[in-house]
């Protein structure tokens, strides 16, 4: 009898399937989670380094956390990165309130982060990743009517059928008219593109694309302690 382990050639996704473009944003990796607490199983805000807050909504206990594209991050001018887990304690009922449980991607970016797309005075803003959530009926309304200073999602620049035209074209706009993200900015790094039959995600700079990550010239997701 073979020990010999069976492997299956994966499935293939279909290519002209729908895709989303959204404007890719030159700032840092960043997340919010939130997990309920169950006392005796999930441990409390008390026992755990990493949360940075506790909130109790609905009669319901949640712990907040703030991570980085490698790592948790706390408050504090050596654990945190460009200042989001400080904005993440700060807002945190709302943010719970508005996002609900989960883990919710985004990018952080602004004032002092990378290109700061014309932001000053600390203006700084998270745009969640997760178009098809956050884009569409009462989730919409949600955000928009939240009061979290910053908080938004990447612009969507087309969405349909995979179609080169439309990719070169929202790339040709971000080129041609500036920024999505932040009107009258002129220097836009690209787009990322969300394939929804085989859920990958390929992104496209608008400078250098060819060139290897370390050879583009500036590191997109740099970290710095705020």
């Amino acid at each position: 009898m073979s020990g010999l382990e069976f492997q299956p050639w994966p499935k293939i996704a279909r290519l002209n399937r729908d895709i989303t473009i959204t404007e890719k944003i030159n700032g840092t990796n960043a997340a919010v989670i939130i997990t309920q607490i169950t006392y005796g199983g999930f441990t409390t805000a008390a026992d755990d380094p990493n949360c940075v807050a506790e909130v109790s909504l609905g009669g319901t206990e949640y712990a907040v956390f703030a991570q980085c594209r490698t790592r948790f991050i706390t408050p504090g001018k050596t654990t945190d990165n460009y200042g989001f887990a400080g904005w993440v304690e700060r807002n945190a009922e709302a943010l719970v309130d508005t996002l609900g449980e989960g883990s919710h991607f985004g990018e952080w970016w602004g004032a002092g982060i990378q290109s700061k797309y014309g932001l000053t005075g600390g203006d700084k803003r998270f745009s969640l990743f997760n178009t098809k959530r956050w884009t569409v009926g009462h989730n919409l309304e949600a955000l928009a009517f939240s009061g979290i200073p910053g908080l938004g999602v990447v612009p969507v620049l087309y969405e349909g059928p995979f179609s080169q035209y439309e990719i070169n074209d929202a790339l040709h706009g971000l080129d041609h008219y500036g920024s999505a993200a932040s009107v009258g900015f002129m220097k836009p790094e690209g787009i990322v593109i969300f394939h929804h039959a085989s859920r990958e995600m390929y992104k496209v700079t608008l400078e250098k694309d060819e060139a290897p990550k370390g050879a583009a010239g500036h590191a997109l997701d740099e970290e710095k302690a705020a």
